[in-house]
């Protein structure tokens, strides 16, 4: 028994956002149908083939999910649909800025025919405004939050390497959905709502904002350094090669002094007192921590901080965190069926107690096809008469 086991998902969906949103509700049991344009199907299909011929992307995000292709402009494939959305709790839709509209998909019309239902409709900019017309990508939002202003270097902004508008959408989305479920279940009535791109990305930009509104400050760029916490970023340990640790107030401070640099009156410096002193003079604390580091490989300085309990890391590859000692060690990975053959996929973040989730095999584009059109076919004839 799953949580959302006999909930249904009708997903008009693409790319990145609304697909992390509803991989995370069929993991937990909801039975997701998947819309896709015939012969194309969600373009992120294409975005690499590195999964045994399948996009990295794809295989990620649609794990668990039935695919059946659509033509929502050929009268019999648009009824089809209808019936779907009929059989629906939720509809997701990512389609581009008016597309629902124009094809009567939009909220006002489907709950007007089924008030229980709940719609959610992502967008890069909101349904309002100047730029709710305006295309929107994941680069592109973090430029319009000012998150590549805080990001790279003096030299160069740099975009973070994960998709991280989309995914911060996706997740408002998907909890939007859970609640708007549980307040369904009180009342009896479905909802409407939106996640806009950069209402999401925004929520997360607030510090930095704060930061530079208030502190009248512009942004400082300061590559894996942390630009207002010191000693916070990466150290090079005797090998060359880097370590990372993290001292977040003046009792970790006066620790990392007394046992991992051998200089306890650097607690009471008047450089390095506080934290605003210590960001102030992140240089010389460089010098310092890197020259007590020196005589140490990374993985020796590594166990000489987490002995004196300074919180630190290695820095890993992509494919040296799926070799990950610590989700080896707690059993995290799980093999998934995908067109190319089976993968390897991470449990989700929420571990229930005596609960395995759901994560169903990624489908090849239509591989729902004659299931679908055979289970929704009778409803659309009784439909039509």
């Amino acid at each position: 028994m799953q949580p959302l086991d006999g909930i249904t998902v009708v997903s008009l969906e693409q790319a990145v956002a609304a697909p992390f949103a509803t991989r995370q509700l069929a993991d937990l049991g909801a039975r997701v149908i998947k819309i896709e344009r015939p012969d194309a199907g969600d373009f992120a299909r294409d975005y690499d083939h590195m999964v045994h011929g399948e996009a990295s992307y794809f295989v990620w995000l649609n794990r668990g999910k039935e695919s059946i292709e659509l033509d929502i402009k050929d009268a019999d494939d648009r009824v089809l649909l209808d019936t779907m959305i009929d059989s629906a709790d939720v509809v997701m839709q990512n389609l581009a800025p008016g597309a629902v509209e124009r094809l009567g998909l939009d909220a006002a019309t489907l709950r007007a025919r089924k008030p229980s239902l709940i719609h959610c409709s992502i967008s890069g900019y909101g349904s309002d405004g100047p730029y709710r017309s305006k295309k929107a990508y994941d680069l592109l939002v973090q430029c319009e939050t000012g998150l590549l202003a805080t990001t790279g270097t003096d030299n160069e902004p740099a975009k973070v390497g994960i998709s991280v508008a989309d995914i911060a959408t996706g997740m408002y989305a998907y909890t939007g959905i859970l609640t708007a479920l549980y307040e369904r279940e009180r009342s009896g009535n479905g909802s409407t709502f939106e996640v806009a791109m950069i209402d999401a990305l925004g929520e997360w930009m607030m510090q930095p904002t704060y930061f530079s509104v208030y502190g009248e400050q512009p942004p400082r760029r300061t590559g894996a350094r942390h630009p207002s916490i010191a000693p916070y970023g990466p150290f090079k340990a005797g090998d060359g090669a880097s370590v990372f640790l993290s001292v977040q107030n003046n009792r970790e401070w006066a620790k990392l002094c007394a046992i991992v640099l051998g200089r306890p009156e650097l607690t009471d410096d008047p450089r390095f007192a506080r934290n605003a002193e210590r960001v102030a003079h992140t240089s010389e604390i460089t010098t310092i921590i890197e020259a007590a580091l020196r005589p140490f490989l990374a993985d020796a300085a590594v166990d000489v901080l987490d002995k004196a309990g300074i919180a630190c890391a290695r820095l890993r590859t992509p494919a040296e965190f799926a070799e990950h000692p610590q989700l080896q060690a707690r059993n995290r990975w799980r093999e998934v069926a995908s067109p190319g053959g089976a993968i390897r996929a991470l449990l989700p973040p929420v571990t229930v107690a005596g609960r395995e989730p759901r994560m169903g095999a990624v489908p090849r584009l239509g591989e729902h096809n004659t299931t679908l059109r055979a289970e929704f076919a009778p409803k659309r004839q009784e439909q039509s008469r």
